[in-house]
């Protein structure tokens, strides 16, 4: 191909890998349709007798694109002296064998613990992967043994798919949907709270007479930048300020990681809500929590309930009852209602 284009255009200078680096962009992106491509190559190479060697190396420029194109898509590395019969079979093997390891490993893992796989583009590449499995599915599908084997077959081609193409697959389990690592923020606040109880704790154990060297360093390092000495007389009452600060810059950062979290679920259950609504009722739904001694038996219950309802009791009515019952004699009483069976 390279000769081929010297011959035609001598005056420019091309290498063999710039070359074919452009007829790799021009196939891959469909600048030209196969019409076109054609057109040129016949205004490209004239018939005349004198170029005969031009007419018979415009076959070869073609079955080279071929296998340029061939060797783009292809992510096994041949030999140049191989042809692109060759290198396809080889292609379609290792598609072979990576579709069964996939759905060897799907039938031994759990629904839990398979990973969530990504959305693919619908790229040609994409959709030349899941046409050449296609066919290979054929066979594990007509040895399928019940659903729940046909959807490990399924599924294990659809990860075959995404490890040939390398995409991106997500180590998290399929259960939940939601990563279980703490967020960032929430760890950075965790934090702060942590070092602010340290803190506390030491300034109140310098209030109760703990002098030793770390816990001085420790409390000078709490007043650093400020006015505040170790030997002024109002000492007590900078600690107690400092403690009492402290405690409520605590409180707020807990308020502010209750916030966070609930602004987080109320998110998650909205986008839940608008997915999949069982699944969120099934989240909101309360285990029940039951006793873990005997039931009781009938009589016991019986004469639980007897001892309320049956026995008489004489309540201590005090004088507010005579000042209710005045202020209500005024007031008419309902006629009874009776409740009859209808006929």
């Amino acid at each position: 191909m390279h000769r081929l284009f010297a011959e035609l255009e001598p005056s420019v200078t091309v290498t063999e890998q710039n070359l074919a680096d452009r007829v790799r962009y021009i196939l891959r992106s469909n600048t030209f349709d196969v019409t076109e491509l054609e057109r040129l190559r016949r205004e490209a190479v004239p018939s005349s007798g004198e170029n005969a060697a031009a007419e018979d190396a415009a076959p070869q420029l073609a079955e080279q694109t071929a296998n340029v194109d061939a060797a783009v898509n292809t992510p096994v590395v041949v030999d140049s002296n191989d042809d692109g019969t060759v290198a396809q079979e080889l292609e379609l093997e290792q598609m072979r064998s990576t579709l069964e390891e996939a759905i060897v490993e799907t039938r031994s893992t759990t629904l839990e613990n398979r990973p969530r796989l990504p959305r693919l583009a619908l790229s040609k590449r994409n959709r030349a992967v899941v046409r050449a499995l296609n066919p290979m599915l054929v066979t594990y599908l007509e040895a399928s043994r019940d659903l729940c084997d046909t959807d490990s077959i399924l599924f294990g081609a659809a990860l075959a798919v995404c490890r040939i193409i390398g995409a991106k697959l997500s180590t998290a389990g399929r259960a939940t949907g939601q990563s279980s690592a703490i967020p960032a923020w929430r760890i950075r606040i965790e934090e702060r709270i942590a070092k602010a109880r340290a803190l506390i704790g030491r300034l109140i154990c310098f209030r109760s007479g703990n002098t030793r060297p770390r816990i001085v360093r420790t409390v000078r390092m709490a007043f650093a930048g400020t006015n505040v000495s170790l030997s002024q007389p109002d000492i007590m009452q900078k600690l107690t300020e400092r403690i009492d600060d402290l405690k409520q810059r605590i409180a707020a950062w807990g308020k502010r990681i209750r916030r966070y979290t609930e602004r987080s679920t109320r998110f998650n259950q909205n986008r839940l809500f608008q997915s999949d609504q069982k699944r969120l009722y099934k989240s909101l739904e309360r285990p029940i929590v039951s006793g873990t001694g005997p039931a009781p038996n009938q009589a016991d219950m019986v004469a639980f309930w007897r001892s309320l309802w049956s026995e008489p009791v004489n309540h201590n009515e005090g004088p507010w009852t005579e000042v209710v019952a005045s202020q209500c004699a005024s007031i008419t009483p309902m006629d009874p209602v009776i409740i009859s069976r209808m006929t």
